[in-house]
């Protein structure tokens, strides 16, 4: 049967739900998503889900997709193009994932030199774990490793050891100048990480407005209204407490602030009934995050490869 290619379009959710699902399972990442979730990401600033995201239809099947992003020049001066998604298993040795690579690297290129003119391009990709098919694909095009992220768990929050002190406070998304203060304070404790750009104001607002985020369950250690470190938490999957943003501000570093963060949202977490704590971190942290994190109580679960490929800006045409 023919392949029919198309973008994603609001009655495509479900079936893009089902698929990202099965994928999860399939190649062992835990990135599952609800409906809503997903339904966010054709309203996320700057993406136009007819080019950005693609669809690859079997009948009435949706057999792969794809999804590309291009946001801010990063700090070691790139215009980032990030490619991900995924072919059904059953579907895959047929071509379809080079397919899907060659036109999310077309999109990726169009849409990084129009918005960074002039700009060094880096696509980049999840190589996943250890042994994906997915690594031989992104070789084969020239992509190479360029960092491994670590996935930690406490995988019993409940029976976890967590100080009662805490001198944090939750996240209020209601308050706009917390909202932007916090904005500013993550663009800074992230200018040395690899790879990082500063969330412009619409970018942020998608982060705090997001059906995931757990404001009750997040922690910010604050100097009157300035904020020093914080924990942001989100949920994806049921029962299970997911840190997606730790960070500390340049000059507050080396004063503990970032595990007070952690401690805090962890004892919110717990309060909350989370049957489980998860997070990803640079296994090449700068702060030392890693022996941070395992000092806490997380474990380290899974090892996931980040993949690049470099253009010069001269040859995007």
């Amino acid at each position: 049967m023919e392949l029919l290619w198309t973008g994603i379009a609001p009655k495509d959710v479900p079936a893009w739900t089902d698929l990202t699902n099965e994928l999860a399972h399939f190649d062992d990442t835990d990135e599952f998503y609800d409906e809503e979730d997903l339904a966010e990401e054709l309203d996320e600033d700057g993406v136009d889900p007819a080019n950005d995201l693609m669809a690859v239809w079997e009948g009435d099947q949706l057999v792969a997709y794809g999804q590309v992003r291009v946001r801010g020049v990063d700090n070691q001066g790139f215009a980032a193009a990030m490619l991900s998604g995924g072919v059904r298993p059953s579907h895959r040795g047929r071509g379809i994932g080079r397919q899907l690579m060659e036109r999310e690297e077309q999109r990726g290129l169009a849409l990084a030199a129009q918005r960074h003119p002039g700009v060094e391009i880096r696509l980049k990709a999840d190589g996943l774990t250890e042994g994906s098919s997915v690594r031989g694909l992104l070789e084969h095009r020239g992509y190479q490793p360029v960092r491994y992220f670590t996935q930690m768990q406490i995988a019993d929050l409940a029976a976890a050891s967590i100080p009662e002190d805490d001198d944090t406070v939750p996240l209020d998304v209601a308050d706009a100048d917390l909202v932007e203060e916090l904005r500013t304070a993550h663009a800074e404790a992230f200018a040395d990480h690899w790879g990082s750009s500063a969330p412009t104001v619409a970018q942020w607002a998608d982060v705090m407005t997001a059906r995931s985020l757990r404001p009750e369950q997040s922690a910010l250690v604050m100097d009157g209204d300035t904020v020093l470190a914080y924990a942001i938490s989100e949920n994806w999957v049921e029962g299970e407490l997911y840190l997606s943003r730790i960070g500390t501000r340049p000059g507050a570093r080396g004063r503990g602030l970032a595990r007070r963060a952690l401690l805090g949202a962890l004892r919110r977490g717990q309060q909350a009934g989370y049957r489980n704590a998860d997070l990803h971190v640079d296994s090449q942290n700068p702060t030392g995050a890693l022996g941070l994190y395992e000092s806490a109580g997380f474990i380290p679960r899974r090892v996931f490869a980040a993949y690049a490929k470099d253009v010069p800006a001269n040859t995007v045409g």
